[in-house]
C-alpha cells in the first residue's frame, strides 16, 4: 500500500501543472479559433483578439506555482495530502481554463459585431479568473499545513 500512496504523493505534486495546461492549451485553442474567425470579419482590432485568447494560458501558472509549494520529499504522512490538494486544484484550472476560453471566445464573437461593448464582453472570462485564482490561494494557503517528508 505504501508504494501506491508515494506514487499517489508525486501524481499531487505534478497534478496542477499538468491539469492547468490542459485547461490553458483547451482554452487557448478555443478563443484562438474565434479570434481567427473574427480576423475574416472584422476591420479593426484584431490584437484585442488574439490578446483575449491567450487570457486561459494563466490557469498554467497557477499550477505550477501549486506545484512549486507542494514540492518536497513524498513519505507515507504526506502522500495523501499532496493527492488531494494537487489533484483538486489541478482540476479546478483544468475546468477553469476550458470554461474562460468559452467566456473568451464568445467575448470575441460579441465584439466582432460591436467593438464597443469588449470591456464588459471580457467580464464573465474575468469572473471565471477570478475563480481559478480561488483554487490557486487556497491550495497555497493549505499546502503550508502538509508536513515536509522523510
Amino acid at each position: 500500500m505504501e508504494p501506491i500512496i508515494i506514487m499517489l504523493g508525486w501524481l499531487g505534486i505534478y497534478g496542477p501543472m499538468a491539469l492547468g495546461s490542459i485547461g490553458s492549451i483547451i482554452g487557448c485553442a478555443r478563443a484562438g479559433q474565434a479570434a481567427c474567425g473574427a480576423l475574416l470579419d472584422a476591420d479593426s482590432g484584431y490584437a484585442r483578439f488574439i490578446g483575449v485568447s491567450a487570457m486561459p494560458s494563466s490557469q498554467s501558472i497557477y499550477g505550477i506555482v501549486v506545484m512549486f509549494s507542494l514540492n518536497r520529499p513524498v513519505d507515507i504522512d504526506n502522500g495523501p495530502g499532496l493527492f488531494a490538494i494537487g489533484m483538486l486544484a489541478g482540476l479546478a484550472l483544468l475546468w477553469s481554463g476550458m470554461r474562460q476560453g468559452d467566456a473568451c471566445a464568445s467575448a470575441i464573437h460579441v465584439s466582432k459585431a460591436k467593438p464597443e461593448i469588449f470591456g464588459l464582453a471580457i467580464a464573465p472570462a474575468a469572473i471565471v479568473e477570478g475563480f481559478a485564482v480561488f483554487a490557486f490561494i487556497f491550495a497555497l494557503v493549505i499546502s503550508a499545513g502538509i508536513p515536509g517528508g522523510s
